[in-house]
């Protein structure tokens, strides 16, 4: 029985999105078009994947050491093994099976052999993530980012197609253009009959006459692709903008992955963001705050405004400016204006005072 988390190098508790980073990783590394591919431990890799990355049949490994499914109902006796009722002959008290094979490769077997019909097998591409770096007045104004990333995209050779046109298809000598291959297993349940999609021609039934020689085969090559990226005003730091089609290219029109792109907002000297508001320390001079003078301060636009403080200010208190944050959007509306400016004032007092200051100072103090 194969660990497939030994398979993926993961632990049991890791979560779907370190399995999906791990996977990832292992199936670029081991890919069969990369000069150092491994076909064999790329589609181990998958099929580790395939498992894992699904909750029900990963729970399903988890407690009997392989994946199956029934239809209709429980699967389980009423002493927690599968199809209760048979005893417990070919189980292993470890909650594993001896020899039992894919249980949902029987059932389809079955549904096959009673008119169902499988699908043909395609290699779907992989959705891709990318981080994408923004300033805060980026963010603020919103940009449109030109995306560089090498990637799988359909042959330009081959127009995808994995084969000269002119040459066209033979039905494949594996399967006889059937598409698929029956093979005898033995099961828990005795010799069974079961129909695969067959491996040479992946369930199409026929296989090109004279291959792509600069895809192999595949439909698909690696190259570098660009694409601009439209960012709304007050994108949020984490926020996911999701570009259907542009991932992975799949494999002989298999289909393509998505582009995830990750927004990451840089640190920004000035001013602390929190949601649609912003935060800043701004020093004032005490003579400034005492007599009431306008206060000049910075907008994230770029703009400069002025502020007074009001007098009997509590300096331990932020000053509100209401609608000089970030832009804020509703999901319906659109555009509902600004979030606020918090401002904390930093009191600057002078280092030295002359006679005069100080008898100023005294006459204030009188007036407190």
């Amino acid at each position: 029985m194969k660990d497939y988390y030994k398979v993926l190098g993961v632990s049991k508790n890791s979560s779907e999105d370190e399995i999906k980073k791990a996977y990832r990783k292992l199936a670029h590394e081991h890919h069969p078009d990369k000069a150092r591919g491994n076909e064999e431990r790329f589609k181990e890799v998958n099929e580790a994947y395939q498992v894992l990355s699904n909750k029900e049949k990963r729970a399903q490994y988890d407690r009997f050491g392989q994946t199956f499914s029934a239809g209709g109902g429980s699967a389980y006796g009423g002493d927690g093994w599968p199809f209760g009722g048979f005893g417990n002959e070919g189980f292993r008290w470890d909650g594993g099976f001896q020899d039992f094979g894919d249980f949902g490769d029987i059932f389809e077997s079955i549904f096959e052999q009673f008119g169902g019909k499988r699908r043909q097998t395609y290699t779907q591409g992989s959705d891709i993530e990318i981080v994408e770096e923004l300033t805060l007045e980026e963010a603020f104004r919103g940009t449109k980012q030109k995306i560089r990333y090498e990637t799988y995209s359909s042959c330009e050779s081959c127009v995808g197609l994995g084969y000269e046109k002119k040459s066209g298809l033979r039905n494949c000598p594996t399967c006889k253009g059937a598409g698929e291959v029956r093979v005898e297993r033995k099961t828990f349940f005795g010799n069974v009959s079961q129909v695969k999609v067959c491996g040479e021609c992946n369930g199409r039934g026929e296989v090109p006459n004279n291959p792509c020689s600069t895809c192999k085969g595949k439909g698909r090559a690696l190259k570098e692709r660009e694409i601009s990226v439209e960012i709304t005003p007050g994108v949020e730091d984490g926020q996911i903008i999701k570009i259907k089609g542009v991932g992975e290219a799949g494999e002989r029109g298999g289909g393509s992955g998505d582009l995830y792109v990750v927004v990451r907002i840089k640190s920004h000297g000035i001013f602390e963001r929190k949601k649609n508001d912003l935060y800043m320390v701004k020093d004032v001079a005490a003579t400034q705050a005492l007599l009431g003078k306008k206060i000049e301060c910075d907008d994230i636009s770029g703009e400069k405004f002025y502020v007074e403080i009001p007098s009997g200010f509590n300096f331990q208190e932020k000053f509100k400016v209401p609608g000089r944050g970030m832009p804020r959007f509703g999901s319906i509306s659109g555009h509902l204006g600004r979030g606020d400016l918090h401002i904390t004032f930093n009191l600057k007092l002078p280092k030295h005072l002359s006679s005069k200051a100080k008898k100023l100072l005294e006459d204030i103090d009188k007036e407190l």
